[in-house]
């Protein structure tokens, strides 16, 4: 039997800590989802890779950017940049960057299982 369910990332069920940010985790029934918050200097090759260590993330996201630019670039070479209001699927093999100077904030709808871990 489904419920409803309502959770809030200000009171996550679980914090990771990453090198230069933070990612709240936040359960509903069998699903999860995961806000980021990456300062700038933030790349995932740098920050990420040491923790789960695979040439690039493979984990798929589903995601919508609060605030902030992140660039992606796929194992292929494909590259492109997400910005406040953007939506956007990210599939596993890719590296990942923060642009300028102000904190990039998602959620992140389909990747939060084992992100960063």
């Amino acid at each position: 039997m489904h419920k409803m369910e309502r959770r809030n990332f200000d009171d996550p069920e679980e914090v990771r800590k990453v090198s230069h940010g933070e990612i709240d985790v936040v359960r509903l029934g069998d699903c999860s989802a995961m806000r980021v918050r990456f300062d700038p200097g933030w790349r995932w090759s740098e920050c990420i890779k040491p923790i789960v260590g695979t040439d690039s993330c493979q984990v798929a996201h589903l995601m919508h950017v609060v605030s902030g630019r992140m660039a992606v670039r796929m194992d292929d070479g494909a590259e492109t940049e997400f910005g406040p209001g953007d939506v956007g699927v990210i599939p596993p093999g890719h590296d990942a960057w923060i642009v300028g100077d102000e904190k990039f904030v998602a959620i992140d709808l389909q990747g939060a299982g084992n992100y960063a871990r």
